[in-house]
């Protein structure tokens, strides 16, 4: 029983983020197609960041406390995927309504996953790993699905495709383990998120957040921006492009799997340090060789987007999930969260946005020479931050309500 249910979890997280991974890559090409706006394109690929924060008070303060898990997810996959095929056939809202009901599910799949693991500190790494194995696969139909020079006809497949999964996992989450909404919240300090905004008071927290900020804005203008760089610039065929950005989510899984040894051997700092290098490079790699005989270099320099998740972000959340004190350490994890999900994603499509259409030519040639200097160069001051200014912990603070920040 104990494996058939950790089964289920993969396989919900496979098609959890196999939703997500369908659109994501192909949406700032699409949008052009349709004559869409600069201003409509930044704030469409915002969606995540409305849907984020107007999550934080649904999906927390509501519907884990009102509905049964599985009963919520299939719900909102229902409505979801009837939005995204709204979205595959519309030009207007249908997109913001899947997001607003698909970005709760993200945590919500989290926490059915934590209530039904025996062990989740050992055993939800693994069954988190089904969302890589998702995006990757999810990949595969739209070599065919695409053309080398897609139409909009075959662009709508993104949604379509994605509706349907979300459709499948309306109904696989009714087969999942019942899980009863939270009535356990009467001894939950309701300031936790208040006490977790002071501690930006604390030097080296404060330095992180600011990091985070800026690693978030360049991970994020990644999406905006590789799209149309590996048709543009390297003159990759339409339906490889989705195929070739999964080799890092393969590498992904690879740096996963030694994230805890590295992080024993060199500690928080260098391991931070490591992720934002790789960015760093990834971006330089792009500036210099945008041309199509550096088609192999580009390729195969998407293998350091696994460096760039696994050793920042993932440590990260890690970090703080040590070093913060018990009673805030989940409000903690939603406050830098906000940053990745939210303020750095609307950040990131509106401003590499419009670069991007600021350096494009009357004859529709991009400068990405130009461009990716822009993310290299934040990459550099983050670095920069991190190595002097960044003196973490080596001890957790007490765990006491209204204990010292940890200095």
């Amino acid at each position: 029983m104990i494996k058939a249910t950790r089964l289920k979890l993969f396989f919900m997280m496979v098609l959890e983020i196999a939703i997500w991974g369908a659109w994501q890559v192909k949406l700032f090409s699409y949008m052009p197609l349709l004559k869409f706006e600069q201003w409509q394109q930044n704030l469409a690929g915002s969606m995540f960041a409305i849907a984020s924060i107007t999550g934080i008070f649904f999906s927390n303060q509501f519907a884990d406390r009102n509905f049964t898990a599985e009963k919520f997810l299939a719900f909102s996959h229902l409505i979801g995927g009837l939005a995204l095929l709204g979205t595959a056939f519309a030009s207007s809202f249908c997109f913001l309504l899947y997001g607003l009901f698909y970005v709760p599910t993200i945590s919500v799949t989290n926490a059915l996953a934590f209530a039904n693991l025996p062990d989740p500190a050992r055993q939800f790494g693994v069954v988190r790993m089904g969302g890589t194995v998702g995006w990757i696969v999810v990949s595969w139909p739209f070599i065919g699905l695409l053309s080398s020079q897609s139409t909009i006809a075959e662009m709508r497949w993104i949604f379509i495709v994605a509706a349907i999964i979300s459709f499948a996992l309306a109904a696989f989450s009714m087969t999942l383990p019942h899980t009863p909404p939270r009535r356990d919240t009467e001894g939950l300090d309701k300031l936790a998120w208040l006490k977790a905004v002071k501690f930006l008071g604390v030097p080296y927290v404060l330095v992180l957040f600011i990091v985070t900020l800026i690693d978030s804005t360049i991970h994020n203008g990644y999406f905006v921006l590789i799209d149309g760089f590996l048709k543009n610039a390297a003159k990759l065929p339409d339906n490889l492009t989705m195929m070739i950005t999964t080799i890092g989510q393969v590498a992904e899984i690879a740096t996963m799997l030694i994230l805890g040894s590295v992080l024993k051997k060199i500690g928080w700092k260098w391991t931070m340090i490591i992720g934002i290098v790789g960015h760093c490079l990834r971006f330089a790699t792009f500036a210099f060789f945008d041309k199509p005989e550096y088609q192999a270099v580009i390729i195969a320099v998407q293998v350091l987007h696994g460096i760039c998740y696994a050793f920042f972000f993932a440590t990260l959340y890690i970090f703080v999930d040590a070093v913060f004190p018990k009673d805030i350490r989940t409000s903690a994890q939603g406050l830098f969260n906000l940053l990745v999900l939210g303020v750095g994603l609307v950040i990131a499509n509106f401003w590499f946005g419009s670069l991007k259409a600021k350096w494009t030519s009357a004859s529709g040639v991009v400068d990405y020479h130009k461009l990716f200097l822009v993310p290299t160069g934040l990459a550099v001051a983050a670095i920069l931050l991190l190595l002097l200014f960044f003196k973490p912990p080596t001890v957790r603070p007490a765990e006491v309500p209204g204990g010292d920040a940890p200095h």
